[in-house]
Parts: C-alpha cells; sequence; structure tokens
C-alpha cells in the first residue's frame, strides 16, 4: 500500500489487476458451482443467465464507454467496481432465480463501467509504447492474483458455497474506495463544459467516428469479426462446462463439498499454467510486432477449437480436465494480446475508451444471439452436441488470422 501512496499511475495498474482478478476469481471459483447445487438452475436457465448479462453489456457498453472519454475514466472505474460488489452481495445473499438474474444487471452495467476505461487510463498516463507492457504485467499480476485466489476461496467454499460470493462483493467496493483515493488522472483533458453536448448526440457523434474509422480499417473490421465469433462460441463452455464434467466425468456422487474441491483445483491449475504462459510472453517481443501477435492468436485459437471438441467427446475425466484446462489457459493468454492490438490500432486518446468498449459490446452481442440457441440444443439434446456446435461457430476465426499472417507478409 506503501507503493500506492506514490500515485505512480503504473502500481495503481498493476494493484487493480491484482486485486480485480483475484476478487473476481475468488467469487468465479464457486459461482457457477452455486448456480447448479443451491440455486439448482437447469441448463436453459444456466444460459439464459449469461444471456442476461450480455444484453446488459450490450445495452451500456457505449453510454458507460462515453462517460470514460468524456467525463472521467477515474470515475468510471470506480462506478464500475461499486455496481459490480452490489450485485454480487446481491446473489450471495439470495439463491433464488430471479435474484441472480437481477444480479446479473447490476454486475453488468458495472462491468460496463470498467471496460476499456481501464487500458485508455494507462494509455493516457504512461503513453502507448509503456501501456503495451502494462497489459502484459497486468495480466501477469492478475494471475497471481487468481493463483492466491483460489485456494482461498477453495477453503472458504468448502464451508459455505456462497460465502465467498458474498466476501468477494465486499471486496470490489472496498477496491473501489481505494481507487477513488490513490488514482491519479493527469493526462486526460475532458471536453469544456461549454463544448459537450448531450448524451444522445454524444452517443451518436461517436457512434458515426467508431464507423468512420472502422469503414477506414481493415484490420479494425477483422478484429471486431473475430471478437463476435468469439462471443458467439463462449457462451456454451462458459455456461455448461461444469454440467458436462459432471454428467460425462462420473462426478454426479459427489457432494457439495467435494465438488468445490474439484472445480477449485482444475481452477488453479489453468491459472498457474496461465501465470507461466505470461511471463514467458511478456519475456519475449511477441507483443511488439503485429505479425507475431496474429500468429500468436491463430495458435491460440487452434488449440481451443481442438480442445473445445476434444472436451465434447471426452468420457474420461482425465481427457476432459486436460482439454478443459488447455482451452482456457488459451483464451487467458490471448486476451492481453488482443488488447495490445487494438490499443496500436487506434491512435486518438479520445476514441480508445470507446473502442475498447465496442469491442465488449460485439462480444456480447455474440453471446446473446448464441446463449438461447446453445441452451436450447443442450437441454433439447445433450451438452456435447451444444459444445461442438460451438466449436463449428468459432472454426472461421483461423481464416481470419491467416489472412491477417499474409497481409503482414505482403508488407514486408
Amino acid at each position: 500500500m506503501s507503493l500506492l501512496k506514490a500515485k505512480d499511475p503504473y502500481t495503481v495498474y498493476i494493484f487493480t489487476s491484482f486485486t480485480s482478478a483475484f476478487l473476481f476469481t475468488f467469487i468465479f471459483t464457486v459461482n457457477l458451482l452455486y448456480h447448479v447445487q443451491i440455486v439448482e438452475l437447469t441448463l436453459i436457465q444456466l444460459v439464459l443467465v449469461g444471456t442476461v448479462l450480455e444484453l446488459t453489456v450490450f445495452l451500456f457498453e457505449i453510454p458507460t464507454g462515453l462517460v470514460a472519454d468524456l467525463k472521467s475514466r477515474k470515475l468510471s472505474i470506480v462506478i464500475g467496481y461499486v455496481l459490480i460488489g452490489t450485485g454480487f452481495l446481491l446473489e450471495g445473499l439470495f439463491p433464488l432465480f430471479l435474484t441472480v438474474l437481477l444480479s446479473q444487471i447490476l454486475w453488468g452495467v458495472g462491468y460496463t463501467f470498467t471496460s476499456g476505461a481501464g487500458q485508455a487510463w494507462i494509455a493516457d498516463e504512461i503513453g502507448e509504447e509503456k501501456s503495451s507492457l502494462a497489459f502484459i504485467k497486468g495480466a501477469r499480476a492478475g494471475n497471481l492474483g487468481r493463483i492466491i485466489a483460489i485456494p482461498i476461496s477453495i477453503l472458504i467454499g468448502y464451508q459455505m458455497i456462497n460465502y465467498p460470493i458474498i466476501i468477494g462483493g465486499l471486496g470490489m467496493i472496498g477496491l473501489a474506495i481505494i481507487l477513488h483515493i490513490f488514482m491519479k488522472e493527469d493526462n486526460f483533458k475532458p471536453a469544456p463544459k461549454e463544448e459537450r453536448q448531450s448524451s444522445f448526440t454524444q452517443m451518436k457523434d461517436s457512434l458515426r467516428n467508431v464507423i468512420k474509422y472502422s469503414k477506414a480499417s481493415l484490420l479494425l473490421r477483422i478484429l471486431l469479426l473475430i471478437g463476435l465469433l468469439f462471443g458467439l462460441y463462449s457462451e456454451g463452455i462458459d455456461r455448461l462446462w461444469i454440467s458436462h464434467m459432471k454428467e460425462f466425468g462420473n462426478l454426479t456422487l459427489l457432494t457439495d463439498s467435494d465438488l468445490v474441491l474439484f472445480t477449485g483445483g482444475v481452477q488453479f491449475i489453468i491459472v498457474l499454467v496461465t501465470f507461466i504462459a505470461l511471463h514467458f510472453i511478456s519475456k519475449s517481443n511477441i507483443y511488439s510486432k503485429l505479425k507475431a501477435i496474429y500468429i500468436a492468436l491463430f495458435i491460440g485459437s487452434t488449440f481451443i477449437i481442438v480442445s473445445l471438441l476434444g472436451f465434447a467427446f471426452s468420457t474420461f475425466i482425465i481427457s476432459l480436465i486436460i482439454c478443459y484446462i488447455i482451452l482456457e489457459v488459451s483464451r487467458a493468454t490471448m486476451e492481453p494480446l488482443t488488447d495490445v492490438w487494438l490499443n496500436r490500432l487506434i491512435k486518438e486518446s479520445n476514441m480508445r475508451a470507446t473502442f475498447f468498449s465496442i469491442k465488449g459490446q460485439v462480444d456480447a452481442i455474440g453471446q446473446i444471439g448464441s446463449g438461447p440457441i446453445i441452451g436450447s440444443i443442450a437441454e433439447t439434446f445433450m451438452t456435447r452436441i451444444a459444445l461442438v456446435v460451438s466449436a463449428i461457430i468459432l472454426s472461421p476465426v483461423l481464416l481470419l488470422y491467416y489472412v491477417l499472417i499474409k497481409k503482414d507478409r505482403a508488407k514486408e
């Protein structure tokens, strides 16, 4: 905490990455299990919970992105963590389907306030070049937070599954208070009051700029299309993996406490391997060259598709665990590289948070569109079929990354 007193932006960014990842992991180690075992949601309800969350993100991404770009990055982040914490508190205290839906709305709105604001803030405060390294270091710090959070969550969740959700919600609110005190914002200059327009006009102008910028940039259009495909595929694995493992991995006889140990152990391995992978990425120069980023993202997407199919068809618990670990590690290591890619494409400071929000909104559109369909397939047939459909949906990204690699090679 003494380092935070200096209000160094780099330190604050790393601290926030660590703490937010710790708290989210502390909650999500037991969150889906809480939905399945305590709230007893059906397969279609599990996916609908995700759809409500993503619909909320879709509706609020642009308006809240404007808060970060036109008012204050700091204000946007602080509001976001307060709302996220409130949502998780509500979810942990009241194990009802309707309450879970309401909590998704609260923390979904909160997420949109934080989405892109942190990346835009650090880019303003320390510059584009240094911020690329900060994204990688922040991802590493986040994974360290996850490694620490999981065993603590297992220990507390073993006693009562909802306790980590409640404590994590309080922690999010505490993080908001700390950032309000220690986060400085020296290099962001919001528009003067006399130059500000109505919220509707600001949104319309920002959308016009986004469309104009996108039309001028093939790379940006491809990035957003890839984001859409990732959104379309992800709802199936995110909401159904525990149910699939229980069904095909012979876990139905385990008690709630045993399931906490099992799911927590799997997630601990995931974050540990991810931490190691991000360590090697940060030591390399992958993030400094777009072509290297494209190749890494192509390889990561291949791992996701192959491991998702392996997960869908496996009937042994060991192979299920291995495939799921490969899938999740690939996703986690690709995320900071995608942030670096988008950050390099957007040169105007006052557009960064909006474009990061647009990327999040495109992902939300994908999940909204596929969620009910994937849930219906899982409910009508089985989770295996739903997961195979998810892998097929994602497969076109390989062609898109191949186009990017060839395009970059042609410039050489």
